[in-house]
């Protein structure tokens, strides 16, 4: 008996612990959301848009009389008689700096014709954009007031916890100064908004119109900025994305001072590292796989610092990557100019090495590739099959370019023919995709593939890495070896 009782004080105990460790819910936001809701601002967009709707314009050939007959009728016959008119929306913000510095959504002011801030006490201002920024979705305004106004702070949001409360304050549906309340429930969430996507996410109602809007911890700090919904029906459903203050205030500083972001930038084509490839690689961390190079750019920071397509990065800066996806916005975030230490697998190898950032330029993002198949002559008898892999393949020939519109200088080998249940095919592989490497070795000949593929079955493997650049750019792939 004294037994279970023993037992039973312990379960007690422990159930105070864990409840003593966990935060009180507030008896009120009242007091925070009376000192927070002035720096609170509705920020209103007007612009001009064509009037839609009506019977279509008939087709006539160049120069018929008919066609102006037909463009007066159908223009009486629209909306306004045809007319342009102005289209008007809201959003929400907030006041980061007592002389008028408003951070908003770049969708709220994106395609714009005039901004304005209305404050909480109703006045309205005429807004100036001081800079935007479409990977993040933030942008900086600026108005002039005519007294100093309430400012918040950011926050550091990487403080933060899933179950933290937190209140979010905007315009939902135009409605003007709303207050809700919920907590985090996740945090570095991707929801393919961008390529830096490391949303916080909340269970606090978010609507339409509270975009901008600011999202504060119970100290009263912006630590996020409420950009995003997930709704079917269009309202709030518990599920809302904001732009982590950790996040944003970067941009933002970079906004004030430049007017745009200024953005590190390494060079690299990357991708995830599947368990596939993890096992090509012979990578077993599961939790610190890190982002598999594809390719690097000519002359580029990664280049210059002996980074090679088929080195794994799991470190960069002195911060761990993990996953792929963490790669990007580390880097973007590392001070142009700053010579940092990155650690890479190579060949099952620790390698350290040191690159130097260079700034992000809006060409160096990755070019459209040319389009395929503008002449089709026959297949040239350089193509020979790869038995195992259920693709045909030939040295990028002069006849070869030609059919698949490739560049003069392309190396590896081309893909000419896919078998349509091989395991090329079940890839993705089409004919046009180059093969450049082969467990990570280069090829040129279709005797080099071939005989990776003999080797490959010789040592009782049951899979091969390729290397292969395809209309989205180089990325590997791991292909089963068929009979």
């Amino acid at each position: 008996m004294n037994k279970v009782f023993g037992t039973l004080a312990v379960l007690l105990l422990g159930s105070w612990a864990v409840a003593a460790a966990a935060r009180e819910a507030p008896t009120s936001f009242a007091d925070l959301a009376e000192a927070l809701s002035p720096a609170v601002v509705n920020v209103s967009t007007t612009q001009t848009v064509a009037a839609k709707g009506g019977p279509e314009m008939p087709q006539f050939p160049p120069g018929s009389p008919f066609e102006e007959f037909f463009k007066d009728f159908l223009e009486r016959q629209r909306p306004d008689g045809g007319k342009q008119h102005r289209a008007t929306s809201l959003g929400s913000g907030f006041i980061i700096d007592a002389e008028g510095l408003v951070v908003t959504n770049n969708h709220v002011i994106a395609d714009a014709d005039e901004v304005n801030v209305i404050l909480h006490d109703n006045q309205t201002l005429k807004a100036e954009v001081v800079g935007r920024d479409a990977k993040t979705d933030l942008a900086l305004l600026r108005i002039k007031p005519s007294k100093p106004l309430v400012a918040v702070k950011f926050g550091n949001s990487d403080e933060s916890r899933v179950g933290d409360w937190i209140i979010a304050i905007g315009n939902p549906f135009g409605l003007g100064g709303t207050v809700t309340a919920g907590i985090i429930s996740a945090r570095q969430r991707d929801i393919n908004a961008g390529p830096y996507d490391d949303f916080l996410q909340t269970d606090a109602a978010i609507n339409r119109g509270n975009s901008g809007g600011p999202m504060f911890n119970m100290k009263g700090e912006v630590i996020g900025v409420n950009t995003a919904i997930y709704s079917p029906s269009g309202g709030s459903v518990g599920i809302g994305f904001a732009v982590p203050s950790s996040l944003a205030k970067t941009v933002i500083e970079d906004l004030k001072k430049f007017g745009r972001t200024k953005r590190g930038w390494l060079g690299v084509h990357i991708q995830s590292v599947t368990d596939e490839i993890a096992d090509n690689l012979g990578i077993k961390d599961k939790e610190n796989r890190g982002a598999l190079v594809a390719s690097v750019t000519p002359k580029g920071p990664a280049e210059k610092a002996g980074i090679k397509g088929g080195d794994v990065i799991v470190s960069f800066d002195g911060k761990r990557v993990g996953e792929m996806r963490r790669l990007p916005r580390i880097v973007a975030e590392t001070p142009v100019g700053k010579a940092v230490d990155v650690v890479v697998l190579r060949q099952g190898k620790t390698v350290n090495l040191k690159a130097t950032v260079a700034e992000l330029e809006e060409e160096e993002s990755q070019a459209a590739k040319q389009g395929k198949g503008k002449s089709q002559p026959p297949v040239v008898a350089a193509s020979k099959p790869v038995p195992g892999l259920g693709l045909s393949v030939s040295p990028p020939t002069p006849e070869v370019r030609q059919k698949f519109d490739l560049a003069d200088d392309t190396k590896g080998l081309v893909v000419t023919g896919a078998l349509p249940n091989g395991p090329a095919a079940e890839k993705g592989i089409k004919p046009g995709s180059v093969i450049l490497e082969a467990g990570q070795s280069a090829v040129g000949q279709p005797a080099d593939l071939i005989k990776k593929v003999e080797d490959a079955k010789a040592a009782s493997a049951k899979t091969l890495l390729l290397l292969i650049d395809g209309p989205n750019g180089p990325g590997y792939v791991v292909l089963k070896l068929g009979k």
